[in-house]
């Protein structure tokens, strides 16, 4: 190849953006407009955040869709300390995330200058990589590398600075750009065999599917394996998706989210085989401890930093698929037993009528004013089509929709969830990401507290220019409502201090300034119309907001009250059964 020199150092990463198949680039840049007189000239869609935690946030929510590295621009000092919290998201959620940051001119360093930080030190701890490039030489290589950290192994977030020299350089490249797909390496064959032998001796194994496993379930070969295995299947939070929840040995999200009757499964398994799981706290809360006999997890991981050794069993590295493939080939002799897929498919039974009891209870209880979380739920899985993807918060209310059935993903449906370090505002950011990652037309629901909302809305402009059709579901409960919670556990209801108070939210008037749809409901039987219209302006590609009215007691199934991090237990109700 003849070698190529671009005019400066971001006309060569515009190009390698191109390479990389980027659909959309997030960001605030700095005062240098170079990143943007570059992107003038690509097809690339370009979002401009009003914030860079945001543009952080979404371009999370890009590369978590997309399976491919989002990319987020930004410029130098305080612009990467607020972009931190973004970035820690990113590595918590294994995702491919590409930052490119402005860095102090060389010269200049240790003088005091304009915004002048030691960004290395600071972003360090967060990122897989990072780097710094002052010589127009190093920049071709250091962006190679740098995709090629990001998509492989554990995914996560990369961090490149360029220094302000740069920025009139010339930056010659000498050989084609490499490719960047992801490899997917195949398991040891020793330690596939072992874990299969193990798999294929347990009675009453459990299928536990985590993030590892998003983009890798082609062909639906999870659910082919758990069919021959016999095997209930569990997800945890950001592991949704990934299977069919409609599939008759799907039970729900594992851990913190699983209720009577499913929560007996975790009791009576003797074998989780967990594909693509950390077995984080939230994934494995409520499990059997020691005093009850540990469960075995066999675990399969990409990267073996995924791996937890606190519990007994054996592990494999490799791409998810191909160990689902190898174990799937070398059981093709197995045949399961036919008492566990029956218990399996009675706790799921059971699972649908304790969420119609649940449901109905939360009807009778909903004060005057206010809609049951479980009726929005229902309400619009009715409005909106069923190949959407449903984004989330982590806050009091929006949980009802982490607890299986009340809401449920069929084959088409999506997910994207927080990670376990759960930043508020995530959710309502990263829709504009899912909805960019495409397909085309592809509907995007982000389901947030007003809480979360709040801290997001400065984005709706962005959200407005940057034509990124989102049905955002606000459910208002006056404020943080967790907090407000926990809050009241401890001082009563005397507290001279509160999270929530009712009063107007004031999002009518901003949805109105930037050409947004805004429907409010506080009356259950307004419900239906007020999505439906809403739908009908996000399918014209104007973006929308319903805001609907709850009641800070309508709490998610399975709790029992607001307990710090983690919510107190509802009591475990147990069915009858037999075998």
């Amino acid at each position: 190849m003849t070698p190529r020199t671009y005019p400066g150092p971001w006309a060569a990463v515009a190009d390698h953006l191109r390479h990389l198949g980027t659909g959309a680039v997030f960001g605030l840049p700095g005062d240098d407009m170079a990143p943007l007189a570059e992107l003038e000239r690509a097809d690339t869609s370009v979002v401009l955040c009003r914030d860079q935690r945001n543009a952080v946030f979404m371009a999370t929510g890009y590369a978590l869709a997309a399976g491919r590295p989002g990319v987020c621009v930004i410029g130098k000092g305080p612009a990467l300390t607020n972009a931190l919290t973004g970035v820690l998201e990113a590595r918590s959620a294994a995702a491919p995330l590409l930052l490119i940051a402005d860095g102090t001119r060389l010269d200049r360093l240790g003088t005091g200058a304009f915004q002048e930080l030691d960004q290395l030190t600071a972003v360090r701890p967060y990122v897989k990589w990072a780097a710094r490039v002052d010589e127009p030489d190093r920049l071709p290589g250091t962006l190679e590398k740098a995709v090629a950290l990001a998509v492989n192994g554990t995914p996560g977030p990369v961090y490149i600075e360029l220094a302000e020299q740069l920025a009139d350089r010339p930056v010659t490249r000498t050989g084609p750009w490499r490719d960047a797909a992801p490899q997917r390496p195949a398991p040891d064959p020793d330690a596939l065999a072992a874990t299969a032998r193990r798999i294929a001796a347990a009675r009453r194994p459990l299928l536990l599917v985590g993030g590892g496993a998003r983009h890798r379930n082609t062909g639906r070969r999870i659910e082919r394996l758990a069919e021959r295995l016999g095997a209930g299947v569990f997800c945890t939070a950001s592991g949704r998706g990934a299977v069919a929840e409609d599939h008759p040995l799907y039970c729900g999200v594992s851990g913190l989210y699983t209720v009577a009757p499913a929560d007996a499964l975790w009791r009576e398994a003797d074998l989780v085989v967990a594909l693509g799981s950390r077995l984080e706290e939230t994934a494995t809360f409520g499990w059997p401890g020691p005093e009850e006999g540990e469960l075995p997890v066999v675990q399969a991981m990409l990267g073996e930093d995924g791996l937890s050794m606190e519990r007994p069993g054996a592990y494999v590295l490799g791409d998810a698929g191909r160990i689902v493939d190898g174990w799937t080939g070398l059981l093709a002799g197995h045949r399961a037993g036919t008492g566990w897929p029956d218990r399996v498919r009675e706790v799921r039974a059971g699972l649908a009528r304790r969420a119609a009891d649940r449901a109905a209870e939360a009807e009778r209880a909903a004060p005057e004013g206010t809609v049951p979380v479980a009726r929005v739920l229902s309400s619009l899985d009715r409005a909106v089509p069923a190949d959407r993807v449903l984004v989330q918060e982590n806050g009091l209310q929006d949980m009802w929709s982490y607890y299986f059935p009340h809401w449920t993903l069929g084959a088409g449906g999506g997910s994207v969830v927080p990670s376990e370090q759960t930043p508020l505002g995530f959710g309502a950011a990263a829709a504009v990401g899912v909805r960019l990652a495409g397909p085309a037309g592809r509907p995007v629901v982000a389901l947030v507290g007003d809480g979360a909302f709040h801290l997001f809305r400065a984005e709706l402009p962005s959200v407005a220019d940057a034509r990124a059709a989102v049905l955002y579901v606000v459910l208002d409960n006056g404020g943080y409502g967790w907090l407000q919670s926990n809050l009241d556990r401890v001082s009563g209801a005397g507290s001279r201090f509160a999270f929530t108070a009712a009063r107007s939210t004031g999002t009518e008037g901003l949805a109105a300034a930037y050409g947004l749809g805004h429907r409010r409901v506080t009356e259950a039987g307004a419900l239906d119309a007020a999505l439906a219209a809403a739908w009908q302006d996000v399918a014209g590609g104007t973006s929308s907001v319903v805001e609907v009215a709850v009641s800070l007691a309508d709490t998610p199934p399975g709790m029992a009250g607001s307990a710090g991090d983690f919510p107190e237990r509802e009591g475990a109700e147990e069915e009858p059964h037999s075998g």
